[in-house]
């Protein structure tokens, strides 16, 4: 599924190709002026909004993400030592049903 970012860029793409194709093509004078008029106030507007689009900081699993240090740092070299030496004598698993 596409993202916002990337269809706003696409609808910045269109809008400017069709901006190209007016200038080229001849227009009957009564709708020209309105025409350009209209693609210049909706060029604005993509390009308002794309700037606005948030980045990837302001998402919530970044903002989650950067809390992952001091967590680590509160935990200790002590407390994933001993998870390691758990782990090479299997003492962290759960044991075993009885039957």
């Amino acid at each position: 599924m596409p993202s916002r970012s990337t269809d706003q860029a696409t609808l910045n793409g269109l809008l400017k190709e069709l901006d190209l194709v007016l200038k080229v093509a001849p227009l009957p004078r009564s709708i020209e002026a309105r025409t350009k008029e209209l693609l210049a106030s909706i060029l604005a507007l993509s390009e308002d909004l794309t700037a606005r689009m948030p980045t990837a900081y302001d998402k919530p699993a970044a903002v989650l993400g950067s809390r992952g240090g001091v967590k680590t740092a509160q935990r200790g070299s002590e407390y994933y030592a001993k998870i390691a030496a758990m782990r090479k004598t299997k003492a962290g698993v759960r044991p075993r049903k009885e039957k």
